[in-house]
């Protein structure tokens, strides 16, 4: 009776695998020691803060390629192995400088910052034009001057729309015939230490080729952004008159290449192989800086975005061993902090068609303050609300759409490079309610450690957006925006032209 028993147990093995869950397939292969194994290896202090381009970045870059490998994962057709080389140009960095008002001097990074790239020596009397709209520069006179304007727009307390509307005024004050442009810099968020990091560092974009180097933008005006936060010093500007000078010395601009990592898990299905959804995270940070008041000078970037690398890594192990209808392209992005360079690169030059890119499922972090769910940036922008809310359900999570609307995340991580070529796109993120003090203590800050992570919520986390990869990959129609939304009429012109 033994045997005949162990010959029904062997007989119905198969049958207990082929009835196996897309849920149960997750759990098998994503544990909580294999997630944070692999984000304890990204965010440790050996790896320096994976900055672009480093040393510890290619490490980095090869660990991700070693894990593709051992997991099945295949190099795709046309490229020689797993990397993408990435082309990209450094500007120069302003490394001193000052501005003078009449008898009153203001100095580099805890005054001011440089918007453009380079240096600059210029003279003029300086001429406040508002907010430096066309008819604010149609009626001041500012040829020869230095035009000095408030960032942003009136009413418009946003300091992302600032940036984006800064080169439209530097534009204006130089056909104007302004020898330079200081914005007034007036929001209290993001602070000014965030601000002097992000424009003190150097600043990168695309490269065209080794010798063909594009700014992407016009330089040429040297254009400041001067700390104006504080009334007194918004009304000095505002009604300075007489000379003025910007004197800054910068670095040379330079010409290097960085990795994107590319692996390939084909569709089982004969129709639906031919669509690839895209499993990204961005392996990069932000490296070494200054040193804070516990001594510790690295970035280590756990939550971004060890993390969300993490779980791409899980998704590649995953479908390795149990493959999607879909075809399932892992691509691990460098750059992502440098403006999504990594992201525009790859749209620019796709391992495969991006008309056959039905989805860029992404997963990037800024924190998280709250345990109990999942966000999903631009989910409510397409029709997955339901399959992203049975991943998460499974794991004792809920799925919620971005909650931190004034934190304008949809277009800062490397899916909104998709979004702009009509493919839709979400950022799969931790828990935030509010970008607070909680979230602060850690996002580009050195406290942001391996051992702060609570590593029971990342296992729930990793396993729910795997699962969710796996629903999507499955389902019988492709993810789509939803009718109405801006990105819409982009997709209906790439899918359907």
């Amino acid at each position: 009776m033994r045997y005949v028993a162990l010959i029904i147990a062997i007989a119905v093995i198969p049958f207990l695998s082929i009835a196996q869950s897309d849920s149960d397939k997750v759990a098998e292969t994503v544990t909580r020691d294999g997630a944070k194994g692999k984000v304890s290896f990204l965010a440790s202090d050996e790896m320096r803060g994976r900055q672009t381009p480093s040393t510890e970045q290619e490490l980095a870059a090869k660990y991700l390629a070693t894990h593709l490998v051992e997991n099945g994962v295949e190099i795709p057709e046309g490229m020689d192995d797993y990397f993408q080389t990435v082309k990209l140009q450094k500007s120069g960095v302003a490394t001193a400088g000052t501005l003078t008002a009449g008898q009153t001097t203001f100095d580099l990074k805890s005054d001011f910052v440089m918007i453009s790239a380079g240096g600059a020596d210029v003279k003029g009397e300086l001429v406040y034009v508002g907010y430096g709209e066309e008819e604010d520069f149609k009626k001041t006179d500012v040829e020869g001057k230095i035009a000095v304007v408030k960032a942003g727009t009136s009413g418009e307390r946003d300091a992302r729309a600032a940036i984006v509307g800064g080169s439209d005024k530097r534009k204006r004050a130089k056909d104007a015939g302004a020898v330079a442009l200081v914005e007034l810099y007036i929001f209290p968020q993001p602070n000014w230490k965030l601000i002097t990091y992000y424009f003190g560092s150097s600043r990168m974009s695309v490269a065209q080729s080794d010798s063909e180097v594009d700014d992407g933008e016009d330089v040429s005006l040297p254009h400041i952004w001067i700390d104006a936060v504080s009334n007194e010093k918004r009304e000095f500007f505002e009604n300075a008159k007489g000379e003025g000078s910007l004197v800054v010395e910068a670095t040379q601009k330079d010409v290097f290449s960085a990795k994107n990592v590319v692996g390939l898990v084909k569709g089982t299905d004969p129709k639906l192989k031919d669509e690839f959804i895209i499993f990204s995270a961005h392996y990069d940070h932000v490296g070494v800086g200054d040193m804070n008041a516990n001594g510790d000078s690295i970035f280590n970037g756990t939550r971004d975005n060890a993390v969300g690398t993490a779980a791409v890594m899980e998704a590649a192990q995953n479908i390795g061993k149990y493959p999607l209808k879909r075809s399932a392209l892992f691509v691990f992005f460098t750059a992502e902090e440098k403006g999504l360079l990594g992201s525009e690169w790859y749209v620019n030059h796709p391992v495969f068609p991006l008309e056959k890119t039905v989805m860029s499922y992404n997963c990037d972090n800024g924190g998280y303050n709250d345990t109990t769910f999942a966000m999903i940036v631009g989910m409510s922008k397409m029709d997955i609300g339901k399959a992203m809310a049975e991943a998460c359900n499974s794991f004792e999570l809920e799925a919620k759409p971005d909650q931190v609307l004034d934190q304008g995340l949809f277009n800062r991580s490397d899916h909104y490079s998709f979004a702009r070529q009509g493919i839709p796109g979400v950022m799969f993120s931790m828990g935030a309610t509010a970008f607070d003090e909680e979230i602060m203590k850690y996002l580009h800050q050195q406290a942001d450690n391996p051992n702060t992570i609570n590593y029971d919520y990342l296992h729930k986390f990793v396993s729910a957006y795997v699962l969710g990869g796996r629903i999507l990959g499955n389902a019988k129609k492709a993810p789509s925006w939803n009718k109405g939304t801006e990105y819409y009429e982009l997709g209906e012109a790439l899918y359907n032209p």
